[in-house]
């Protein structure tokens, strides 16, 4: 078979790549950048919702308890547009959310963009398209009442040791936003922890809901009103976006159906959480928290945020297909068992992810092994 002769590239032409004239050709479905778009969109809907639920959370705080806004330069601006202390007005939940929420968005993104610069010019190399995705999931994670400051340090904690010092994007073993969340939770712990940082109002205090479990358990939460249908849509204090499960839900949908993100992590952690709740409560001692029925477990807190958007970071996840569901169930289990015994870290979601994070290589390590051992004994 005769076959044509390659071209020869010389002078300004030997940077290109040999392309093949002829078919067969062989075409990806998408690069890294749409990737990352498709997981912008995904999240979209936790963040509608997460700035309309940190203002409603506020307005009610405000009406019912008579408390008074924080005193700065937000209050100004919105008193100037029109936005006013009603609960059940969008306009005024969504205004007050974005108040809180674009500072914080701003700092992350400037301070991560002067990180991931500064690391592109050393390397030659263009910025990494996946640093949007980061920074969103960063702050979405975030408290609405954090000092913009301490959101710029955990960002640059994140980007730098979370990714850069590892070679960037696809080479680190660490998620990089969950690595500046932790960062922030233990160097400014009043900032991250307690009854007063998930409301942007003066002098309320309002917990979330695994705090008022772990103290008291399934009749504590009760008595609070929360039903689970709230938790479920997300109408309780927390995060900007880590509250609402139905829109972790539709966001899963969407990665799912796009290919971007795996079922099998996201099931894994769901059966490791439930598992892991039903082991608890047939024992004979128990920590207040695993009291909590696992349909409260996979909706309360971070979980369906972590384990949608986070777990399933293609980078830092287990890659083998029984290796993702072990890898999921592993996180799912550990985040129940650090909310029931931990009384210092009623949430559990990053401290469990990072750990997944840390055994995902073991895991495909072994699943591999145990393939070849089972091959070897069918072929001999």
């Amino acid at each position: 078979m005769r076959t044509s002769p390659q071209p020869q590239l010389t002078g300004q032409n030997e940077h290109l790549p040999r392309v093949t004239a002829r078919a067969p050709h062989l075409r990806l479905p998408g690069d890294l950048s749409s990737l990352m778009r498709g997981v912008l969109i995904a999240v979209t809907p936790c963040l509608v919702f997460g700035l309309y639920n940190s203002g409603y959370q506020a307005n009610q705080a405000r009406l019912t308890e008579g408390r008074s806004a924080p005193a700065g330069w937000r209050t100004s601006v919105l008193e100037a547009i029109g936005v006013q202390i009603d609960p059940g007005s969008i306009f005024d939940c969504v205004g007050w959310g974005v108040a809180f929420f674009l500072p914080l968005l701003v700092a992350t993104s400037l301070t991560a963009l002067a990180c991931e610069r500064a690391f592109s010019t050393l390397r030659k190399r263009r910025p990494s398209p996946g640093l949007a995705v980061t920074i969103v999931l960063f702050t979405l994670c975030l408290p609405p009442t954090v000092p913009w400051w301490q959101a710029a340090l955990g960002i640059a904690f994140g980007v730098v040791i979370g990714r850069e010092v590892f070679g960037g994007t696809g080479r680190n073993f660490l998620n990089p936003a969950l690595t500046g969340l932790v960062f922030i939770y233990f160097s400014y712990p009043l900032s991250f922890k307690g009854q007063g940082v998930w409301t942007a109002v003066d002098g309320f205090t309002g917990a979330t809901t695994l705090s008022v479990a772990a103290v008291g358990g399934m009749q504590a939460v009760q008595a609070t009103g929360l039903t689970w249908i709230e938790t479920f849509l997300g109408f309780e204090p927390g995060s900007f976006g880590e509250t609402s499960a139905l829109g972790c839900l539709i966001g899963g949908a969407y990665l799912v159906a796009r290919h971007i993100a795996s079922w099998r992590i996201i099931w894994g952690a769901v059966l490791g959480a439930v598992a892991t709740v039903l082991l608890f409560q047939l024992g004979e001692t128990r920590g207040a928290e695993s009291a909590l029925p696992w349909f409260w477990q996979l909706t309360t807190g971070g979980f369906a945020f972590g384990v949608v958007f986070m777990a399933t970071d293609p980078v830092s996840a287990a890659m083998t297909r029984r290796g993702r569901v072990l890898y999921g169930a592993l996180i799912g289990g550990l985040i129940v068992l650090i909310r029931a015994q931990s009384p210092v870290h009623p949430e559990g979601v990053m401290l469990a992810i990072l750990l997944g994070n840390v055994f995902a290589p073991l895991i495909d390590t072994g699943v591999i092994r145990v393939h070849s051992w089972r091959r070897s004994l069918r072929h001999g």
